[in-house]
């Protein structure tokens, strides 16, 4: 078999175990997984793990999501396409790159450099031309992108960051973790129901590196 048969092979597998076996249903969240290739995002010492069920390195002591944690968020989102969505916490581009084959337009935030960079080369390989990504302060948002449909946001917050509440739209969903210790918080889906109301429901409970920035843990939180 060729490598690009195995890692074809891996991935159509980590769907269906990790993925449908574990209760993702959205058939748009489905397809976005089974098109990315996530080895594309990972270091090349990584590349051989890249559909395993666990978070991988990315650099500059971050990590790539596991498979099952990135659909679980995304479909809490409850994207039905053609949505504008921001991203927190881009990483090495992978959610990015899942966001990019549902929604219309994502907008991801990137507080690392070296990180910033990876994702945009990451994602310019992977043609996901919908994808702006910015090199800032990602608990402060996008505003004059914003109001957007959905957020996510991929590090663990000491409270919901009262900038990224106001760039929802009503009727718009965020999911973020959040939580009083840095690396263990609860997952939670918001929904801005009116201008000024908001509705919370608790999802899971996760392990996300710290929400650095002016409305998050100040840098050193481990």
């Amino acid at each position: 078999m060729s490598k690009r048969s195995a890692t074809r092979a891996a991935r159509e597998k980590m769907v269906a175990t990790q993925l449908v076996g574990r209760g993702i249903r959205d058939p748009g969240v489905l397809d976005a997984m089974r098109q990315v290739q996530r080895e594309e995002f990972v270091g090349p010492d990584s590349e051989p793990y890249a559909y395993d069920d666990r978070p991988l390195p990315i650099g500059s002591g971050q990590t790539i999501s596991q498979p099952y944690i990135v659909a679980f968020m995304i479909e809490a989102l409850q994207l039905k396409g053609g949505e504008k969505v921001l991203e927190i916490g881009g990483g090495s581009g992978y959610a990015a790159a899942v966001l990019a084959r549902i929604a219309s337009a994502v907008f991801t935030i990137e507080r690392i450099p070296e990180l910033a960079g990876q994702a945009r080369r990451n994602l310019a390989a992977t043609a996901a031309s919908n994808v702006t990504i910015r090199c800032g302060d990602g608990t402060q948002g996008w505003p004059e992108e914003a109001p957007f449909d959905a957020i996510l946001v991929s590090a663990g917050a000491p409270d919901i960051p009262a900038a990224l509440k106001s760039q929802m739209k009503i009727g718009g969903r965020m999911v973020i973790p959040v939580g009083d210790e840095p690396t263990s918080q609860d997952l939670l889906r918001v929904v801005r129901t009116s201008e000024r109301d908001y509705a919370t429901e608790y999802l899971t409970g996760v392990r996300f590196v710290p929400l650095i920035g002016s409305e998050g843990w100040t840098p050193g939180t481990a």
